[in-house]
């Protein structure tokens, strides 16, 4: 990724996805359904942290020196990934739409059906 707007703009474009500055007002946060898929810090824009299935984030991270346990969150469920690092631009984006996925999956069925009736 080369910088926070295109970052920002790929992550928006999933359908039902909204942003909040809930901690701090560096650290963006995506939202699909008011739960959370990825959190960026839009100042240093080094890393961002994905939520991620557990087995196959202790996998990613035994791969590649790019991505970490995620920072102040669950290790067990998040990765922080680093974009300057042994990571191209384009597993990136896989792994910000099997964040997004994840989240959408563990929604309510509710939720789910919301999601569906949006444009």
């Amino acid at each position: 990724m080369n910088n926070i707007e295109d970052f920002r703009n790929y992550c928006l474009s999933f359908k039902g996805v909204t942003e909040k500055f809930p901690f701090d007002e560096s650290t963006l946060v995506f939202y699909v359904m008011n739960k959370m898929f990825c959190l960026v810090d839009i100042e240093a824009f080094d890393y961002c942290n994905l939520k991620c299935d557990p087995e196959e984030a202790e996998e990613l991270r035994a791969q590649y020196n790019g991505i970490k346990p995620g920072y102040h969150m669950s290790k067990k469920h998040w990765n922080s990934v680093y974009f300057n690092s042994d990571i191209s631009e384009n597993q990136i984006k896989e792994m910000v739409v099997k964040s997004y996925d994840l989240v959408v999956k563990g929604l309510t069925k509710k939720d789910r059906a919301l999601l569906e009736t949006i444009q």
